[in-house]
C-alpha cells in the first residue's frame, strides 16, 4: 500500500499510540515484578481472581508482556508494519490479561483496558499513516 497523499492528524495518535505502548509496557513491566517479588503485595489471594493463577505467574505474564509492548511501541513510532499489526494483537492481550487482574486492582486494570482500546483503535483506523515515505 501507498503513503496516503494527505497526512491527517492522526499520525499524531498513532505516535501517542506508540508512546502510551510503551508506556504500557513499562506499567506492565513494574506490575509484573511487584507480583513476582512480592506476592503478597495485592490485598486479594490468587484464588480470588478472574483465573485462578498464583501472582508469581501473572507477575511473568505482566513482566513478558511488557518486555514485548516496548519494543512493539518502538516499532510503531518507525512506522513498522508487522508492529503495527502486533501492537493491535499485544493491545488486545493487555486487556484481556488486565480483565483478569481486576480484582486485585480494579482502577488500576480499567485504566490499563481504556488505553489499550484507544491503542486498539489508533492503530486500526490509522496506523498507515506512520508508515514511512518510499
Amino acid at each position: 500500500m501507498a503513503r496516503p497523499e494527505h497526512v491527517t492528524g492522526w499520525t499524531g495518535w498513532i505516535a501517542f499510540a506508540g508512546i502510551m505502548l510503551i508506556l504500557l509496557g513499562l506499567f506492565h513491566a513494574v506490575e509484573g515484578l511487584v507480583a513476582v517479588v512480592n506476592p503478597g503485595y495485592y490485598l486479594i489471594t490468587a484464588s480470588g481472581l478472574v483465573v485462578n493463577v498464583d501472582y508469581v505467574v501473572w507477575g511473568w505474564v505482566h513482566l513478558a508482556l511488557g518486555i514485548l509492548a516496548v519494543l512493539v511501541g518502538i516499532g510503531l513510532l518507525s512506522g513498522n508494519t508487522v508492529a503495527r499489526v502486533v501492537g493491535v494483537i499485544l493491545a488486545a492481550i493487555s486487556a484481556l490479561v488486565n480483565l483478569g487482574f481486576v480484582n486485585a486492582y480494579p482502577a488500576w486494570s480499567a485504566l490499563v483496558i481504556a488505553l489499550d482500546v484507544v491503542i486498539i483503535y489508533a492503530i486500526i483506523a490509522h496506523g498507515r499513516e506512520m508508515k514511512p515515505a518510499r
